[in-house]
């Protein structure tokens, strides 16, 4: 069985949108079948400053042998930062091939349902599981503000995260996805709330 799912150990065929029954992938090409580990994902999603990239190594510690947790900007980088579609599918291959080894991820990033679900990789996991951290917009502000300067927050992208941080709030019951607003929560608090939400949901 191949780590990369798109790839047909038989033949070597490389499937743009895979061919899934349930936990079983088939070969367009030959025909072959095989099984694999299909599992849930789990988004950890919301604008940045809502204390994501705080929580991940917090969660990292409390799940270890349990889950994974990955922070998504560490693949934003060359071609794939000028094709967000190709950004998320392979997170989604990525994540794919970690479940290959028994333990779902968790995945710390700004994403919405709109920009998984669609894709052709989203049929690899049973659900994908999403809890967006919110904030207030003065207290977003003046995260995104104290950032180093390297990380180039300017105030029209922090107009355009205030602008999502909104629009998450407002599209996230029709969206299916939960919030948590961490605006006078501790780390360590908030780390117990993600830390239960996960663990109400592990397989």
């Amino acid at each position: 069985m191949g780590l990369d799912l798109r790839i047909c150990p038989a033949c070597g065929d490389r499937a743009d949108r895979p061919v899934v029954a349930g936990a079983t992938l088939s070969c367009a090409r030959c025909g072959h079948e095989w099984p694999f580990r299909k599992l849930p994902l789990f988004a950890l999603t919301g604008p940045s400053g809502a204390g994501k990239s705080t929580l991940g190594p917090l969660l990292a510690s409390r799940l270890a042998g349990e889950a994974v947790v990955l922070e998504q900007d560490v693949l934003w980088t060359g071609a794939l930062r000028d094709d967000v579609e190709a950004f998320r599918a392979v997170w989604l291959r990525m994540a794919a091939m970690l479940h290959q080894n028994g333990r779902p991820v968790v995945l710390c990033g700004t994403v919405a349902p709109p920009e998984f679900e669609p894709l052709p990789e989203r049929a690899f996991f049973t659900e994908i599981h999403y809890l967006a951290l919110v904030s207030a917009p003065s207290s977003l502000r003046a995260r995104l503000r104290a950032r180093p300067a390297w990380r180039e927050w300017d105030e029209p992208r922090i107009a355009e995260m205030l602008e999502f941080d909104d629009w998450l709030r407002r599209s996230a019951p029709e969206l299916g996805v939960e919030l948590f607003d961490t605006t006078e929560v501790p780390s360590e608090a908030a780390a117990d709330h993600v830390e239960k939400w996960i663990r109400a949901r592990l397989p």
